[in-house]
């Protein structure tokens, strides 16, 4: 399963009850990303409109995508709410009382924890690619499904699972034109110019 994650902003309400309510956006629609491989430069921006077939039934909120960690909150249970809005996908969520729940809504509400990640999988024909040389541009249309959001302490693309999809696909797009190149050139050199 081919799944991706974005980092974006989160931050812990103000309420007068005990409750660990926090809110942020999991995705920004038309806000580029981008991230240095090496000499390549990788861009992708989620366009508006990605979300309007995606399947939100059964997500999750999790700290760094891990799945050893607690399940924080959930739509299922309706203690995470995923709102659509013209800026992106917003979430709501309250927190159950447990100890890693208050260790992460502490650190939400002094700043050391401010992003947000999401998995994802890109439907079918979802995303355009535009490679050259250099530079990768992929245009995210629809995602196909979201597995979850979650809170997280690491630099954006800094993940495994993001790093494996699109280095892969990257890698796949650099090999193609070297093919296409070296191709060009043997036909030049069959017909000349």
């Amino acid at each position: 399963m081919n799944i991706e994650q974005r980092l974006l902003d989160i931050k812990a309400l103000q309420n007068d009850t005990d409750e660990m309510k926090i809110e942020g956006y999991a995705v920004i629609y038309d806000k580029p990303a981008t991230h240095s491989f090496g000499q390549y430069t990788f861009t992708e921006v989620i366009k508006k409109g990605a979300l309007d077939h995606t399947d939100l039934s059964d997500v999750v909120l999790r700290y760094n995508h891990n799945d050893t960690w607690c399940v924080m909150a959930r739509t299922k249970n309706n203690s995470l709410q995923l709102i659509k809005e013209e800026k992106g996908l917003k979430i709501q969520a309250n927190l159950i009382n447990t100890q890693s729940n208050r260790d992460i809504y502490k650190a939400i509400q002094s700043a050391l924890l401010d992003k947000m990640s999401f998995s994802f999988v890109v439907a079918e024909k979802g995303d355009n690619w535009n490679t050259t040389k250099n530079q990768t541009y992929r245009e995210i249309t629809n995602i196909k499904k979201i597995h979850d959001v979650s809170v997280v302490d690491t630099p954006f693309y800094d993940t495994t699972t993001v790093y494996a999809r699109s280095i892969e696909k990257l890698e796949q797009a650099l090999k193609q034109n070297k093919n296409i190149a070296l191709r060009k050139r043997k036909l030049l050199l069959l017909y000349g110019n």
